[in-house]
């Protein structure tokens, strides 16, 4: 009904998944990462564990991750988990198209043959993956039943990687007493969160460009009305965007306000939910709730003890003095299985960069080009030229004679966030240095036939190339005109740009100018400014 109104060629915001309208935040491209360090490494056959609210995108991410499987998976996708430890067990056979009929109603019997399966299959150098999806769902005892397939095994590896995807009951589940053992077994773990403020905005942006518009029907206060609303659940802001631009329509609005954003809302919410902020607006609630705690805190104040005050107890883990984050991260390192690895599988994931691009073992050799369009340097430099470019890159560590590598993800005054092994770990920067001795490797993207090195007196698509990023370093797109040749006038251009990455100021374009002049762009994934 709006399409032709907003100039769209079809729905933006469908609640049917299709590939053209995925957008990757931070978060999610994080959470691709350890599903596809599960299905390329797997940590030795340890659980790979994915949880999130409903809506969050975990579903959007396992349809990603089946897209991108390697050429010798084989996965069971376990969609329907409210079954029996014997309806489980025959559910992954039908899915790996085994032989069940006569076996049916038998555990033993179906452990074996899918046994006799996973032995087949490693013999043949294939990879076996169990994915089940809303795991919260699985009863204790089918719970039990998924780690003991896991003890199908040769005597030096592990013949079936499980993914567990569910919500946050999921998390919950995993810390009763008698699931232990399985908890035990998480070799990854990652928790899907909303998207934030920014991030909601350049999803709606996202989703109304593959559907067509030239002009954000939003406006400013639309889109925080529609951020503060749906609370960064992408679901959520489908449904109320979807019914936002209905009420535009039905209105004659070329521009979406906060008002019928909030219409759309409470018509869409959840009742509880639609209420309140209905009767008392979103501020007003806050307002209630924020003094209805006060006066609880104030009654509290004023009640005489009922007894004697206990003795102080001992300070809690949250209050205790905060562990040598340096050490405690150092002595990780060397102690988990495919850690490299996982490190290489988030960096390529931040980049969108798929197993149908390049293997992750193989961009993990870190040649000059790993292949067309995407380059990798290794070097030694220290964090503040580092943080010059931008770019979330790895770093090599070294503890007490161990080593290992870790994404640095994000910076934040005098803190740095990195992520080992699937981990988050905040160091301060002196702690760094206690286990970072400058050793880097980053990626970045360049155009397919871009030549290195470049020097005075080149010509062709590369030095157009290198005209254009510097032109938008100036600011003057006219200085990219003309000749696409390397002269000295670009010559002492690309001095400065390299004096002021703190790079050899030779005047020639080798792989540290190239990662200089690729950060010069808008695109690409950048550090996260927070390290908290």
């Amino acid at each position: 009904m709006y399409l032709e109104h907003y100039g769209l060629k079809e729905t933006p915001f469908s609640i049917t998944p299709d590939p053209r309208y995925v957008f990757l935040s931070e978060r999610h491209r994080d959470a691709l990462a350890h599903l596809l360090y599960g299905i390329g490494k797997g940590g030795s056959g340890g659980f790979v564990q994915l949880t999130g609210e409903v809506g969050t995108g975990k579903t959007t991410l396992c349809r990603l991750l089946l897209e991108q499987l390697p050429e010798n998976t084989r996965v069971a996708l376990l969609l329907n988990p409210k079954v029996s430890p014997v309806e489980l067990v025959e559910t992954v056979c039908e899915e790996l198209k085994l032989d069940i009929e006569s076996r049916r109603g038998s555990l033993k019997a179906l452990v074996d043959t899918l046994n006799a399966f996973l032995l087949d299959a490693y013999a043949q150098g294939l990879r076996v993956v169990l994915i089940v999806d809303e795991a919260q769902n699985l009863s204790v005892d089918a719970l039990e039943q998924v780690r003991l397939l896991t003890n199908l095994e040769t005597p030096t590896q592990k013949l079936l990687q499980i993914i567990l995807l569910g919500q946050p009951e999921l998390r919950r589940l995993l810390e009763r007493e008698d699931l232990r053992q399985l908890a035990q077994r998480i070799t990854a773990r990652y928790h899907l969160t909303p998207l934030n403020a920014e991030e909601c905005e350049a999803y709606v942006r996202h989703r109304l460009a593959v559907a067509g518009s030239r002009k954000l029907p939003f406006s400013r206060l639309g889109l925080r009305a529609l951020y503060q609303r749906s609370g960064g659940i992408p679901r959520l802001i489908n449904v109320i965007g979807d019914r936002a631009l209905m009420a535009g329509f039905a209105r004659d609005t070329d521009s979406i306000g906060e008002r019928l954003v909030d219409l759309a809302a409470d018509e869409t919410l959840p009742g509880h939910a639609r209420y309140y902020l209905r009767r008392y607006g979103r501020w007003a609630a806050l307002g209630a709730i924020l003094l209805a705690g006060a006066a609880g805190l104030a009654w509290l104040q004023r009640s005489p003890p009922a007894a004697p005050a206990p003795a102080p107890a001992a300070p809690s883990p949250a209050s205790a003095p905060t562990a040598d984050a340096a050490a405690e991260l150092g002595a990780k390192l060397g102690t988990i299985d495919g850690a490299d690895l996982m490190a290489w599988t988030q960096l390529l994931a931040r980049w969108q960069v798929s197993s149908r691009d390049v293997g992750v073992a193989d961009a993990a050799r870190c040649q000059a080009h790993v292949f067309a369009g995407f380059d990798c340097l290794r070097g030694l430099a220290t964090l503040d030229q580092l943080l010059r470019f931008d770019r979330p890159l790895l770093l090599e560590l070294e503890y007490e004679g161990k080593r290992g590598l870790a994404l640095l993800r994000g910076v934040s005054g005098d803190a740095v966030r990195l992520d080992f092994a699937g981990v988050s770990h905040r160091l301060t920067r002196s702690e760094l240095q206690r286990v970072w001795r400058g050793g880097f490797a980053v990626t970045w993207r360049v155009p397919a036939d871009m030549p290195s090195p470049l020097r005075i007196g080149d010509a062709g698509n590369g030095v157009s190339w290198v005209k254009q990023q510097i032109a938008r370093l100036d600011g003057n797109a006219e200085a990219s005109l003309g000749p696409a040749f390397f002269d000295s006038a670009l010559e002492e251009r690309v001095r400065k740009l390299q004096t002021a990455y703190g790079l050899t100021a030779d005047g020639i374009v080798g792989q540290e100018t190239l990662f200089a002049l690729s950060s010069l762009g808008g695109d690409g994934p950048r550090l996260a400014r927070t390290a908290d």
